[in-house]
């Protein structure tokens, strides 16, 4: 027995004196199949065959050497980084991390065939796709507006543009088994006080309900729409507010999804979880980190994804939560970007299954708010580093002092070679 595990049965001892079940935490952790977002690995850039300036409030600042350049480096890129995780996840792609675009193909005339190679990929690999349009860096967010715009014909190409990797989306989920969780983000808004912000989100209403107008079976296929609080260029309004999008989500039967970095940075989206999941139902949570505004960080073990975690444990008893992340950081190691803050979400999540929950909630049940408070902090010493240790040498991945090691490897080996 080596010392990995000696650690692990002194802290299941532990966790079992307390009416946890370490294991089957383990069980529960393994299960919870996190969407890792492709668009770290290629700074949000896509792969058209045309250089359009990122717009939308999709700012990446860093220029890290090793940027995926075509879709098949980007598998590469992931192929490397899944290796680094415990447990079994999906992939989440954005519109525009195409394999091939055709001769005068667009957006709006997108395919199943401009996504094959991703798709034969995932199948080998036994592993669900995702899929979002996208709606930003493109000539024809115009006036920083898209679903929104005063001009049809722009509401049209950018409605056929979500129709086309919905149905994308519902192939996915028909050759993989699992659905593909379709999420809508436009980024429309203004930098400052519109006159009108009435007409702006009754076309944008109009658009959803048009490019949801196709029906696919939920086996196949999930739709969700996020709002934003604000963006770069959209300061004053974003015209798919939290409040025109949980209103939609609710009235529409979509997921609802909560971006971590999309509310104000004194607003914690872990209080809305609960309030969500036991009216409407279900969530799409983009797990981020903003840095006083919405900067997409890298995830960091802190006290607001602990509150996300605790959240999620206790409210996904329905599989009603599903998980992605969403952050992009151009300043490091793109893969070590990707495990550095999926095993931190992991991690998080592991600390909510581990805690001694029925006898903190008998404290509260008996109004003893003291002794619930005390059980509270006092679960934040567990020895729950031991078992997060023993979860990866099971799952045959390093722990925290070897992934670095890999992924400085790999960089040598292939990332350093494409500049």
């Amino acid at each position: 027995m080596n010392r990995t595990e000696q650690f692990y049965n002194l802290a299941r001892e532990q966790y079992a004196e307390l009416g946890v079940d370490t294991e089957q935490a383990l069980r529960r952790l393994d299960a919870t199949a996190l969407s890792l977002h492709a668009w770290q690995g290629d700074d949000v850039a896509g792969f058209e065959g045309v250089e359009h300036a990122l717009t939308g409030g999709c700012q990446v600042t860093g220029n890290y050497p090793g940027r995926a350049r075509t879709s098949a480096e980007l598998r590469a890129d992931l192929d490397r980084a899944l290796t680094l995780l415990p447990g079994r996840h999906r992939v989440n792609l954005q519109g525009h991390e195409v394999d091939r675009m055709l001769p005068g193909q667009d957006r709006d005339s997108l395919t199943l065939e401009n996504f094959s190679d991703w798709l034969d990929w995932a199948a080998d690999r036994k592993l669900g796709l995702d899929i979002a349009p996208a709606y930003y860096s493109h000539p024809k967010l115009d006036h920083g507006l898209s679903l929104s715009h005063p001009d049809a014909g722009i509401r049209r190409f950018w409605i056929d543009h979500g129709r086309a990797i919905r149905r994308i989306g519902a192939a996915f989920g028909r050759r993989l088994g699992t659905p593909a969780v379709c999420n809508v983000w436009a980024p429309d808004g203004f930098k400052d006080t519109p006159a009108d912000r009435l007409a702006p989100r009754q076309r944008l209403l109009e658009s959803l309900d048009a490019t949801f107008a196709e029906k696919f079976p939920e086996n196949e296929l999930l739709d969700a729409v996020e709002s934003k609080l604000f963006g770069i260029g959209a300061e004053s309004c974003t015209v798919g507010s939290h409040d025109f999008y949980l209103t939609y989500a609710a009235r529409r039967n979509k997921l609802i999804c909560l971006d971590s970095g999309h509310f104000h940075p004194t607003e914690s989206i872990a209080d809305k979880i609960s309030a969500i999941c036991c009216q409407q139902g279900r969530i799409l949570l983009h797990v981020s980190r903003g840095v006083r505004w919405d900067s997409d960080h890298v995830l960091v073990l802190n006290d607001e994804l602990l509150g996300i975690a605790r959240e999620t444990v206790a409210c996904n008893t329905a599989d009603q939560i599903h998980i992605a992340l969403d952050y992009f950081d151009a300043s490091i190691n793109r893969v070590a970007a990707w495990v550095i803050g999926t095993r931190n979400l992991q991690k998080a999540l592991l600390i909510g299954l581990l805690e001694p929950t029925r006898s903190i909630q008998a404290r509260e049940a008996e109004w003893d708010f003291s002794g619930r408070l005390a059980e509270q902090e006092a679960a934040k010493a567990l020895p729950w580093g031991a078992v997060w240790e023993y979860y990866c040498m099971s799952r045959g991945v390093p722990g925290d002092a070897g992934f670095m090691a890999e992924i400085r490897a790999y960089e040598k080996s292939v990332l350093a070679q494409r500049d």
